[in-house]
């Protein structure tokens, strides 16, 4: 469930977005609890967690009612993927580098 025109890095650009993902590594919290590690009103945060639940980086279960927001893995799975082909291509680069300096090492 992507949002249109929006990436996952546009998604996590937002410093607010970031601190709500932090938070969420420690425990489920309510969006109510989650608004008072804001300076800024429910609404505003209440847009920040539709914004990731839409991106796919949180999902939301409703208990009773209140709504408990938790981390979802789908999100981070754009960041990953990208993240890899850099590492595999700094690997591809080091590994090219050893060779190099092994042969220049050992001559023969």
């Amino acid at each position: 469930m992507a949002i249109p025109n929006l990436d996952a890095f546009q998604v996590i650009a937002d410093p607010n977005r970031r601190q709500i993902l932090r938070l969420l590594t420690q425990d489920s919290y309510n969006i109510n609890s989650l608004s008072e590690n804001f300076n800024m009103s429910r609404p505003a945060v209440s847009k920040h967690i539709k914004v990731l639940q839409m991106a796919g980086f949180i999902s939301i279960q409703e208990i009773g009612r209140e709504r408990f927001c938790t981390l979802s893995k789908e999100g981070f799975i754009e960041i990953r993927n990208w993240m890899d082909y850099f590492d595999t291509f700094w690997n591809s680069k080091m590994k090219n580098l050893e060779t190099i300096l092994n042969q220049q090492k050992n001559p023969n």
